[in-house]
């Protein structure tokens, strides 16, 4: 992939500006409003098969069941199917660590080390270096089928995709005035956020959000998810949800499997930093368990373990979740990391204002033999998840302004600030063209999910709702 040089490094300002409007005359910014599926497209369905053969096979009904139940669940899991039509398409070469999968529910509220409730990206599964529109294309379909699936009308979900891209590129802006080490150094603090928002009503529902965010803490999950068994803690089984260890598996296979997570936890540990790792020391394992999480990961392994400190009252529960390769890799090439969970954590730190500070990653070899590649974080610290169907059409224009905002700043931190804002220049041209993409993205979306839904009702695949 030909892409500018993602720092700027040795050109002066006015010749990084002078890449960004260079890159017009390749991909004028008009043309990012057409969307036209290759030829040879990839079947949707063959796409998410690929996809199943490395999980596990007794989870993949589960990850249809969940897409099957609307459009908008099906883009959530839909993330190779977009790649492979933004990968075959002209870009702009102007190259950003990417998200992958910056649809609007991976964005939201949670703690940072300093513990202040900050607002940004939250998943980054797919990460990797890649052209920058990719993630704006990506969030702009999404609030477009998002949209649709509330009842917006034409115009309300045009205007919902603008103030997102409009956010991006007015941000944008600013970042490219500013000093290397305020791009740095920003974040989106949410008491600051919610200072600014224009109506009451939206500030009290801002705040209760936010509120509800700090209860969403490790002791919320710790009482959710565990209980105590002959006077020992344990996770709660709700399978096939959250199975624990102990019943997956018995004998010397339980045995087996027992080893190579513990191995894994003492073992990712290294890839902290030496306080942080002295910190995870003074916490001992005591059980673990199986996770299904989200649509798009479900039937990658997903492991969350419970760990004590002083006490049963002092817990620590990390989620340790396989990272298999990018979805963007075909495309943008395979990265500079050969293990994909140091490739998720250092996307992650790179474009993150505040990371998780057990974030880490590791290599087992699994129970068939198989190398697998694993990233680890906390299970929950502090989390406000959006409700994009509880919000009317202002509401959501306002959480796009939001989400446009911070994924500018998490691309300027990687990419060059100064090109891309010359590329998207003062005007609302890119915000036009963005628009009409969504839309023509999100009549695509249909068609997929349509052709998805009859390859269940025929039992092409299985769904099972859970």
């Amino acid at each position: 992939m030909t892409a500018t040089n993602q720092a700027g490094s040795h050109l002066t300002v006015a010749e990084r500006a002078a890449q960004g409007r260079a890159a017009r005359s390749t991909v004028p910014r008009s043309s990012h409003a057409r969307f036209v599926p290759a030829e040879k497209r990839p079947q949707p369905i063959g796409v998410l098969e690929q996809q199943a053969v490395t999980r596990v096979p007794e989870l993949v009904p589960i990850r249809y069941g969940r897409m099957l139940e609307s459009p908008f669940r099906f883009y959530r899991g839909a993330a190779a199917i977009m790649a492979a039509d933004l990968g075959r398409a002209p870009h702009t070469g102007i190259t950003v660590q990417l998200c992958g999968d910056a649809h609007l529910l991976n964005y939201g509220l949670f703690a940072s080390p300093e513990r202040h409730l900050v607002f940004d990206i939250n998943d980054f599964d797919e990460t990797l270096p890649g052209p920058f529109e990719w993630d704006i294309k990506r969030l702009a379909a999404s609030l477009a089928v998002a949209g649709r699936a509330n009842g917006f009308d034409d115009g309300q979900r045009a205007a919902v995709v603008k103030e997102a891209v409009k956010a991006y590129r007015e941000r944008m802006r600013v970042f490219s005035d500013m000093r290397t080490l305020d791009i740095w150094y920003a974040q989106d603090d949410a008491d600051q956020l919610n200072a600014v928002l224009p109506d009451k009503s939206v500030r009290r529902r801002t705040s209760r959000a936010m509120a509800k965010a700090r209860t969403r803490d490790s002791l919320q999950a710790f009482d959710k998810l565990t209980h105590v068994v002959d006077g020992v803690r344990r996770f709660a089984p709700d399978p096939p949800l959250i199975t624990p260890i102990s019943d997956l598996d018995t004998g010397t296979e339980r045995e087996e499997l027992e080893h190579t997570l513990r191995s894994l936890i003492e073992r990712y540990g290294h890839s902290l930093s030496t306080e942080r790792r002295h910190l995870l020391e003074r916490f001992h394992l005591v059980d673990m368990a199986r996770k299904v999480v989200g649509v798009g990961s479900v039937g990658t392994r997903c492991w969350i373990a419970l760990m004590e400190g002083r006490d049963d009252g002092d817990p620590l529960l990390l989620q340790a979740k396989e990272a298999g390769e990018s979805v963007l890799a075909p495309y943008c090439g395979p990265g500079r990391y050969d293990n994909q969970g140091k490739r998720v954590v250092a996307g992650q730190r790179l474009m993150q204002a505040n990371s998780d500070i057990f974030l880490g990653w590791e290599r087992v070899t699994g129970m068939d033999g198989r190398l697998r590649d694993f990233y680890v974080r906390q299970l929950r610290d502090w989390k406000g998840t959006p409700r994009p169907e509880t919000m009317p059409p202002d509401v959501l224009r306002l959480y796009a302004n939001l989400c446009g905002g911070s994924l500018a700043r998490a691309h300027a931190r990687s990419g060059d600030p100064v090109a891309i804002a010359a590329y998207l220049g003062t005007g609302g041209s890119f915000d036009r063209a963005l628009a009409e993409f969504a839309e023509a993205y999100a009549d695509q979306n249909d068609r997929d999910y349509e052709i998805f839904a009859e390859a269940v009702h025929a039992d092409r695949i299985t769904a099972v709702a859970a």
